[in-house]
């Protein structure tokens, strides 16, 4: 019995590729496997090349996998681009209406599996259809019955009314059927669920984000569409209104963080969402809410780069902008969550340092994190309290005299002074971009600037980086560390184990925040070890150069780098540290 199985749908755009691979995902999400899901495609509304692939597993797991079991291929591209991939003994089921299959290497033992897609799909009337019949082919591939497919059909398209459900459950029903009558003898095993009937989530970390925003209070989003975190507005468009909060698609990135400023100022927990390109955009806004210690969230969902770059793909190339981004000098934090369900918690963390600290807090995630979607068993809407800061009631203003309450009080203990927000009494309603005394005035003096510069720098100094945790596998004698950010945990996780198979003494520290960097924990791991490796996805090792700066060790650093848009491999990050050992 396999551990898992991997499976993947590919073809043009516009083809139902998506639908193919939502609909067998969601199915056995349903009966209780446990899935990721990665989706891979380009910046195009239709023709290219995108797949959707499956990795079910028997446990949780946070990566798509280095291999392939079987293939359902729409056109011969499909097989050229994702070959490389496939197992021996696993199988390619393709359209034989539109193409005769060629393997590009006849080293690798497949199973070719002809099924006319295209000429089912016509017989009922349309061809799109064919991406159900191929569903049907998958559903007999891996031995199940076909019931809970034509029931997650009926889900999808009630809407549509009964005439399209019954062609779709028509269409998956031929699919099942030729592939049972025509090749019996194949059936690859899914993973033991080990009784396991439980229904699962099955969220993106985008999707994740925006649920983890609404659990925390935030009622106000401002953003403007970019890929690949669009789907934080969408996600807010669907759930913000039913408690009484508002989104606004705003005419750009900058306005879209002005908005995201005014709605902290005014006292509603307020954020925005996007991409490397448009935070570019927001970088005098971010000093604005600096210099006016004005709470600001903000998710980075990073893509590659740089300009449009590649929209469509992942990267982690973002670094020195989001820690080093806007003129002037600010505090600020930075948070990359490893998984879908710190995503969920993470931003919830956000929220409250932000307005602890009276700072802008970005959340740092990527295209593979932020688009990839995974089997969640449970989230803790309790786990993290809001807490609002030094936000004053109204029955605390109105003990101060009128225009004697001092919104920057330099006397504040950490330099963090409370805060009023307009229409209360004996509060203060002035926050400039320009330098400014106690009361928020603006201000000139010599000696003020170096008070109100001193005041905001040193106000992350009561700021523990680790007390949001940094994963750490926990070994007590290493030969050789491996550190990561954000997503790619799981490949590294994964890597690690196969490495100390090799025979390697390996551990593993994952950062979920960069700045104020967790300097203790790093420098501690680094001198333990023999050599160091710096996984990460950008060209030129933007955090192995963050930890030289904060802890030194240049000699035991070296990079692993990966830029090409695909996030990495277990096999690259192995085959990489093996050869420079």
């Amino acid at each position: 019995m396999l551990k898992d199985l991997k499976w993947k749908v590919g073809g043009a755009q516009g083809e139902g590729i998506d639908s193919t691979g939502e609909i067998f995902a969601i199915t056995l999400n349903r009966l209780g496997y446990y899935l990721f899901a990665y989706r891979h495609f380009m910046s195009l509304v239709k023709g290219g090349h995108t797949n959707y692939k499956v990795r079910i597993s028997s446990e949780p797991i946070n990566y798509h996998g280095d291999d392939l079991d079987i293939l359902i291929a729409f056109d011969q591209r499909t097989i050229d681009e994702n070959f490389y991939e496939l197992k021996n003994n696993s199988i390619i089921i393709y359209d034989s209406s539109k193409f005769e299959a060629k393997t590009p290497d006849e080293n690798v033992k497949v199973t070719l599996c002809p099924i006319p897609l295209y000429d089912f799909a016509k017989e009922l009337g349309n061809s799109i259809m064919k991406n159900m019949v191929a569903t049907g082919a998958s559903c007999a591939a891996v031995g199940l019955e076909v019931t809970p497919f034509l029931e997650v059909i009926d889900d999808i398209f009630k809407k549509k009314g009964e005439k399209i459900i019954n062609l779709n459950r028509e269409a998956i029903q031929k699919g099942f059927n030729y592939f049972r009558e025509n090749y019996p003898e194949i059936k690859l095993d899914l993973p033991d669920k080990k009784g396991k009937e439980k229904q699962n989530l099955f969220m993106t970390g985008n999707e994740a984000t925006g649920i983890g925003a609404l659990n925390a209070g935030c009622r106000f989003l401002a953003a403007y569409p970019i890929t690949p975190a669009t789907e934080i507005m969408y996600n807010a468009i669907a759930n913000f209104p039913k408690f009484g909060g508002k989104v606004i698609q705003a005419e750009d990135e900058i306005a879209a963080c002005m908005m995201a400023i005014g709605g902290n100022f005014a006292g509603v927990r307020s954020m925005t969402s996007t991409s490397g390109p448009g935070l570019s955009l927001m970088m005098e806004a971010l000093g604005l809410a600096g210099i006016s210690e004005t709470p600001l969230v903000i998710v980075d969902v990073q893509r590659g780069g740089p300009a449009t770059g590649l929209p469509t793909k992942t990267e982690q190339s973002d670094i020195n902008e989001i820690i080093y981004g806007s003129h002037g000098e600010i505090p600020r934090i930075v948070i990359t969550p490893t998984t879908v369900e710190e995503a969920f918690y993470y931003i919830q963390h956000a929220f409250n340092l932000s307005e602890k600290y009276q700072c802008p807090v970005i959340v740092a995630t990527d295209m593979f994190l932020g688009m990839s979607k995974k089997s969640v068993t449970d989230l803790d809407f309790e786990r993290v309290k809001i807490d609002r800061g030094l936000l004053l009631k109204d029955d605390e203003l109105l003990k101060s005299g009128t225009g004697t309450f001092k919104r920057y009080d330099l006397s504040s203990e950490f330099g963090i002074s409370p805060r009023s927000i307009p229409g209360q009494k004996n509060g203060r309603y002035v926050a400039l971009g320009n330098e400014h005394e106690e009361t928020g005035y603006e201000t000139e003096d010599v000696e003020m600037r170096m008070k109100m510069m001193d005041k905001r720098m040193h106000k992350l100094n009561q700021f523990n980086p680790e007390e949001l945790g940094v994963y750490y596998s926990e070994e007590d004698e290493f030969e050789t560390l491996v550190i990561g950010f954000g997503s790619t945990h799981a490949q590294i996780n994964e890597a690690q184990k196969v490495l100390k198979e090799k025979g390697l003494k390996v551990a593993h520290l994952q950062l979920k925040i960069l700045h104020p960097f967790p300097s203790n924990i790093v420098k501690e791991k680094v001198e333990k070890a023999q050599k160091v490796f710096v996984i990460e996805n950008n060209a030129t090792g933007q955090l192995r150069q963050l930890i030289q700066l904060e802890i030194g060790a240049h000699v035991k650093l070296s990079s692993i780098l990966k830029y090409n848009g695909n996030p990495f491999t277990v096999n690259e990050i192995v085959d990489g540290i093996i050869r420079k050992v």
